[in-house]
């Protein structure tokens, strides 16, 4: 019985997921096939069916993929001892990931697909509470620690600070003219003088 070396294991696993990405952005979930993500991560289809049973389960992983990166941000997060500054540097970290050209396709194409698709929307849902949940835990520390404004509900808070960031990936992908570091310290203004 061969045994498996993890590290390539692991290697093998993000290279199909980057293909994955890159395919997806390009042509959208429907109109990539699993053949042209082979193509573009460099291996044959009994290969990528040996990590994969089907595209269903490469969307899925890389969503996966998005939750763990997500808690890695939450956990760095948690050392800084001011709330709105780490809500602050978490909402910078958002805008500089999801505003990638093939994040933002992506980001746009999920959302499109959890209004046709029942699987996709629960597998958006789970991933949108347990960020939902963490900002909102955030929100809470704040306010316990007296640097947030008390009459905020946090609930409430969380999805408003989320929605601001998802109109920033859309306005990437619809408005050409939109220039992150242009628009950022008006965000940034706007966020602080709301949880102050």
């Amino acid at each position: 019985m061969r045994t498996i070396d993890p590290e390539k294991h692991q290697a093998k696993l993000h290279q199909i997921l980057e293909a994955a990405v890159a395919c997806f952005a390009e042509k959208g979930f429907h109109g990539t096939s699993t053949k042209e993500i082979c193509s573009v991560a460099g291996m044959s289809p009994g290969n990528l069916f040996h990590y994969f049973p089907n595209k269903q389960a490469i969307i899925e992983a890389i969503a996966q993929e998005n939750g763990r990166e997500m808690s890695e941000h939450f956990a760095q997060l948690a050392a800084e001892p001011d709330a709105i500054v780490a809500i602050e540097r978490l909402v910078k970290n958002l805008l500089q990931q999801y505003l990638d050209p093939t994040y933002a396709k992506i980001g746009v194409e999920v959302v499109a697909e959890s209004m046709r698709n029942p699987e996709m929307a629960a597998l958006f849902a789970a991933s949108e509470a347990a960020i939902k949940g963490d900002l909102v835990a955030l929100l809470q520390r704040g306010i316990v620690q007296g640097q947030i404004d008390a009459t905020l509900e946090p609930k409430f808070a969380a999805t408003w600070l989320i929605a601001l960031i998802d109109g920033a990936v859309t306005r990437s992908v619809l408005d050409l003219d939109f220039e992150l570091s242009t628009y950022t310290p008006t965000l940034m203004r706007m966020i602080r003088r709301f949880l102050e």
